[in-house]
């Protein structure tokens, strides 16, 4: 008996991404999220019901069309939004782009660890863990949930010898600072999964979103990282190297 086709619900589409992991990929940006972050650039994710539902094979499909830029690093991405919300649909997604040798990323907060997820990890090649903050407290005023949700999802990772790269918005007075950076390099040199750390600098181009939507962007005020503090933060941090 034929199953029916495990869909979601999917807010957004960018083909031959270049930001989104290793390689070239193609990145499926999953409705919903339960957190609410200050620097989110992506309001619109945040109701669950919305956007487009779609299965996970129409989704392969339309991937299929750009494999030849994958080439060996490439592949495809889910982010979102939080995809561990529809761990369900992400597993039957990752499952159908292993039936075509397409290489899988999950882009995270890692907010989110039960049997679902487990499972889903089980077919995940990379994981992009976002570490926002270095501390409990900057997490619960700025996140929505406490440090320990994606320590926990971290700590898992690191068990199942899953590929890591953890990620970190840059955020002007939040977690600009010293510590900050010692932080993920601490995390990073007591983990083997992580073998690389990217910091990503804030961007405000959100702000004409959260206009639309009606809703006040809770970090308009702050000002964007300067490319002098990047690179200062940068050569600070204790990268990994990368494995081959």
């Amino acid at each position: 008996m034929n199953r029916s086709p495990v869909t979601g619900h999917v807010h957004s589409i960018q083909t031959l991404g270049t930001l989104d992991g290793p390689g070239v990929r193609f990145v499926v940006f999953a409705q919903g999220c339960p957190l609410r972050c200050g620097c989110c650039h992506n309001p619109d994710t945040w109701n669950p019901s919305a956007g487009t539902e779609i299965s996970a094979q129409e989704l392969v499909h339309r991937a299929m069309r750009y494999r030849e830029y994958f080439r060996r690093d490439g592949g495809i991405t889910l982010s979102g939004g939080e995809p561990l919300l529809q761990a369900r649909f992400a597993t039957a997604l990752f499952e159908e782009c292993h039936k075509m040798r397409i290489n899988t990323c999950l882009d995270t907060s890692g907010c989110i660890l039960n049997d679902e997820v487990k499972h889903l990890l089980t077919h995940t090649d990379r994981v992009l863990l976002d570490i926002k903050y270095p501390t409990d407290a900057l997490y619960r005023a700025h996140v929505g949930c406490g440090i320990v949700q994606p320590l926990r999802f971290l700590q898992y990772l690191n068990q199942q010898n899953i590929p890591t790269t953890l990620r970190q918005v840059i955020i002007p007075t939040l977690n600009d600072t010293e510590e900050s950076i010692d932080f993920l390099s601490l995390l990073a040199e007591e983990r083997s999964c992580i073998d690389t750390v990217e910091l990503l600098p804030f961007r405000k181009l959100c702000t004409a979103k959260y206009e639309r939507m009606g809703i006040p962007f809770p970090m308009a005020e702050i000002e964007e990282p300067t490319q002098d503090l990047m690179e200062r933060l940068q050569s600070r941090l204790r990268n990994p190297k990368k494995k081959k």
